[in-house]
């Protein structure tokens, strides 16, 4: 039986081998890195670099993250693509590897007509048994869903079928948008890598889905926010706030960078690779502001 969508679920961070092949022994360790943090599951997305791995590395990709999590938590596949074909391809191959749910983006080259967002993302819903999550990345690529998209899609298929991750700026009033024209019944998780996580959590999410880096504060501010603590939800939040902040100058090239390097920093990857080509590199000085503000991070949640 499928695991539940739930809580903090990173998305995995793709390493790479010096010959620029995936690096199966570094995402297994990232794996267990993550679930002894306290994630609830884990999943792919933009972070992953799904966009520029090869048709046989996403599925691989796929395969691993399921295998490797044995049963520890729910995971999900991000399966977006540029034809419908295409993401039913990855989203069956997500079924048939165990993944408990898929995630999408729409198509990114081209604008779609409402009824031909419906209609892709209702391929995927009828392609699988697994529940589908509507991602929205316009925040890195493509454009915005309108919310009569999700509404349409919920009032077809129910809030166990299809989960909403709406990442449109402004994200706060666009989640309470969605949350009110739903009734409430939406089920909806954030994706703002944490620098949103406290006004998001307010406005009613069911989980968040940040980069693996900064995990462990994730953890404990997501912990602190369901107990209420604010005198520990705004000690953790701040330092995580201001690394996103860095990382969001650059978009998804800059989250890229700054997210892996705190992974090599963590000794869970032997390098910061990524898959080229990409438009920013990490320079020293943001370096060490990124280094301050991880210090004060540890310090926070000790």
């Amino acid at each position: 039986m499928a695991k539940r969508l739930q809580g903090v679920l990173p998305i995995v961070h793709t390493p790479f081998t010096d010959n620029d092949d995936i690096d199966v022994a570094t995402l297994r360790r990232e794996i267990d890195w993550a679930y002894a943090q306290g994630a609830d599951g884990l999943g792919t997305g933009m972070v992953s670099e799904l966009l520029r791995l090869t048709f046989d590395e996403r599925i691989a990709l796929t395969h691993h993250i399921a295998e490797m999590s044995a049963g520890r938590g729910a995971v999900f596949a991000g399966v977006g693509a540029e034809s419908t074909k295409q993401a039913l391809i990855y989203a069956k191959a997500a079924e048939k590897a165990g993944c408990d749910a898929v995630m999408a983006v729409p198509p990114v080259t081209t604008w779609l007509p409402d009824d031909q967002l419906v209609g892709y993302f209702c391929a995927l819903a009828d392609g699988i048994s697994l529940p589908v999550i509507v991602q929205d990345a316009s925040g890195y690529v493509g454009k915005a869903i309108p919310l009569s998209v999700y509404v349409k899609l919920l009032e077809c298929y129910g809030p166990e079928k299809i989960v909403f991750k709406p990442e449109a700026a402004p994200i706060g009033p666009n989640l309470s948008a969605l949350r009110d024209a739903t009734g409430g019944k939406a089920r909806i998780f954030e994706g703002s890598g944490g620098i949103l996580l406290v006004d998001s959590y307010r406005r009613g999410i069911a989980g968040t889905m940040p980069g693996m880096e900064l995990l462990d504060g994730i953890v404990a501010l997501w912990k602190a926010l369901e107990r209420g603590d604010d005198e520990t939800i705004y000690r953790v939040y701040y330092p995580i706030c201001a690394i996103v902040a860095l990382q969001l100058q650059a978009g998804l090239d800059g989250f890229l960078a700054i997210e892996k390097d705190l992974l090599v920093k963590r000794g869970i990857f032997p390098s910061a690779r990524r898959r080229r080509p990409y438009a920013w590199d990490l320079d020293a000085e943001t370096a060490a502001e990124v280094d301050r503000l991880f210090g004060q991070l540890q310090r926070a949640i000790q």
